[in-house]
Formats: structure tokens, sequence, C-alpha cells
């Protein structure tokens, strides 16, 4: 503890312990989904049932991949995506790659579509974006059960003492 004092090693051992347990520590983090998975963003799919059973959360991602020659990726309102009109788009998400990513950044219901006829092939997406839900909470004792609940933390003290016992021997 000597060496903490003189501060020749306390700077490493504590960038060490801030690395593990922002390693340890599960993070949530935005997906970014790719439309149609291996498919993408094409006519003949259905992008209803490759939706279904999906969760959007707030900060997601859509990754369109396409033919950038002859399809597009718009956001429109509820009508026009029932409609498959491309007229007046709230947006257009088109940059001429292909290769198009959209920030879901609001939570509320998409709309988007491929105009130039795509749209009745099947080229329409409507998802909802959520907010992430809340973990779940920790459920009270079974009052039929008089065995305690385990509060395992996985690896995590493992992982610590770990780095705690290799930090002081790079230290003494």
């Amino acid at each position: 503890m000597e060496v903490l004092r003189r501060g020749s090693g306390g700077g490493l051992l504590a960038a060490v312990v801030l690395l593990l347990l922002a390693a340890a520590v599960s993070e949530v983090s935005a997906k970014r989904w790719t439309v149609g998975d291996n498919m993408g963003w094409t006519s003949n799919v259905n992008y209803t049932v490759w939706a279904e059973g999906k969760h959007f959360y707030y900060d997601d991602w859509l990754f369109f991949v396409y033919d950038r020659n002859q399809m597009d990726v718009l956001e429109v309102n509820k009508t026009n995506y029932e409609a498959c009109n491309s007229e007046n788009p709230l947006k257009n998400f088109t940059t001429g790659a292909g290769r198009d990513v959209v920030h879901l950044n609001v939570t509320r219901p998409y709309y988007f579509i491929s105009g130039k006829g795509f749209c009745y092939g099947g080229m329409k997406l409507a998802i909802n974006v959520e907010h992430l839900p809340p973990p779940p909470s920790s459920s009270p004792l079974n009052e039929k059960s008089s065995a305690p609940r385990s509060t395992h933390m996985g690896h995590i003290p493992f992982v610590l003492t770990a780095v705690f016992a290799a930090a002081r021997a790079l230290i003494w």
C-alpha cells in the first residue's frame, strides 16, 4: 500500500479496476437490425413476417441493403404505407449507395416502403419503436419455501479477485 500512496502504481491499478468493472457489468446497447436479414431489402419478401416477434427499441438502427440502381427507402405515413403511395414521403433515406441506415430515435410507429412499384411486390415494413423495458425486479421469497434464494453474481467476484491479485503483483 506504500506504493499506492507514493502514486507510482495507483493510476494503473485504478485504470485496470475501472476497465474490468466496465467489462463485467452487462450493458444494454442499441441493436442494428439488417432489414430482411440475409435477403436484404428486396421484392418478394414478406417484411411483416420478418418483423414478427422482434422488438424494436429506442436507439436501435435499421440497416437497409438493396439494389441501389432500382430501389429506395422511403418513410411514409400509415395511409401511404397501406396504399403503397410513394408520393410525398415523410423522409427519403436513399443515399444512392444501397446501404442505408435509419436511427430509431423516437418511440412511435414507423412505416417504410420502396417506391417505383416495388412496394406492391412486398417492399414495405411497419414497425413500432418502444422504450426498453425496465430490468426484471427481484421476485419476493416464496412463502412456501424457506430455502434462501441465491444472490449469485456470476463470475464478477472471481474476475475482480484476479484483477486485484494481478495489480498487487505489478505493484510489489
